[in-house]
């Protein structure tokens, strides 16, 4: 009887070209020329002292490589790094067991930092200001209170919402840095050098035509390329050209401004249901069967950056640029009569 295929190695593929995608050294880096340059300072400064790093703090958009950056900090730092996320920390034991085993000028990575809960952020506190652990042993008259020694070791956080960071947190990183959107020029790059990994054909129109959609994100951008691969190889013989790209973008449904179906119907909802705002965010989600946070993180950060939607006091409006995106005849809206 043969043995079912129960393997993860396609699993294990898909990590191995992720892992490959990834660059390794800030000279691999492509954009990101602010944070690449003062990395790289910071890093040599604590090299020629023979110090840890000093605590970095990484905030911006999803997609945009922090958990990369935080790779490339201790690859440049020839050090291990421990990676969790904030959600994953649900006690104050399980950060003292973590920080308990981390070594000299070992680097830790806590990515959705701001998920942190509050208890657990008090003893993170003395652990990055002053390397050391504060336990509570007995209770009542009896108790009394044992501090542990920790070896200088790195925090980098990553967060895609800085203002839910308590100020006392934000205070021990003696560096943050803001990832910003790529401009089309990075994504071409970017789009270039995945294909080269990926032993796909590209041609420079193909490679322009997908960074033009992958919304200033490498995340975008890659998963854009794997799904054009996909359609190049069935229906192209796996050259990648500027008419291969748009054919099989059309068929995802994203189109030359790169908004897929959800940037759509909440530019259409806004419009047509509420006629052009404003509309609170809470309503636009009702309206479409969607998470508020999914809109906030994920589709108004790139519309805002169109300008194809505003955010006021009173909630989220359309633009005239959305309207004509849309192909929507736009009628500004009336202004309040003046007593």
């Amino acid at each position: 009887m043969p043995d079912r295929i129960i393997s993860p190695q396609p699993q294990e593929e898909e990590s191995r070209l992720d892992r490959a995608l990834r660059p390794q050294r800030l000279a691999d880096l492509i954009g990101q020329d602010r944070v690449r340059e003062n990395l790289a300072i910071l890093i040599e400064a604590a090299q020629q002292r023979t110090e840890a790093l000093d605590h970095v703090l990484l905030y911006g958009p999803p997609g945009l490589g922090k958990t990369t950056l935080a790779h490339i900090i201790a690859n440049e730092m020839e050090t291990p790094i421990r990676v969790t996320s904030g959600p994953a920390i649900e006690r104050a034991g399980d950060l003292a067991a973590i920080l308990s085993n981390l070594r000299e000028k070992e680097v830790l990575f806590i990515d959705e930092v701001h998920r942190l809960g509050r208890a657990i952020e008090e003893i993170l506190y003395p652990a990055m200001e002053d390397f050391a652990l504060d336990f509570i042993i007995g209770k009542g008259p009896s108790a009394r209170s044992i501090r542990l020694k920790l070896p200088h070791f790195t925090v980098v956080a990553a967060t895609t919402r800085l203002a839910l960071l308590t100020a006392p947190l934000r205070a021990r990183f003696g560096a943050v840095f803001r990832v910003d959107f790529y401009d089309q020029e990075a994504l071409e790059a970017i789009v270039r050098r995945a294909a080269w990994v990926l032993q796909v054909e590209i041609d420079d129109a193909g490679a322009a035509e997908i960074a033009r959609r992958g919304r200033g994100t490498p995340r975008v951008a890659l998963r854009l390329l794997r799904r054009v691969r996909d359609f190049a190889q069935v229906r192209a013989d796996g050259h990648i050209t500027a008419p291969v790209a748009c054919d099989a973008l059309q068929m995802l449904e994203v189109d030359e401004c790169g908004l897929d179906d959800l940037d759509r119907r909440v530019l259409h909802t806004i419009i047509e249901k509420f006629a052009g705002g404003p509309v609170g965010l809470d309503t636009i989600a009702a309206a479409i069967s969607e998470e508020p946070d999914t809109i906030m993180d994920v589709v108004e950060p790139y519309l805002l950056q169109l300008g194809f939607l505003d955010r006021t006091p009173r909630g989220r409006t359309a633009t005239a640029r959305a309207y004509e995106h849309l192909q929507i005849p736009y009628q500004r809206p009336e202004q309040p009569a003046l007593l």
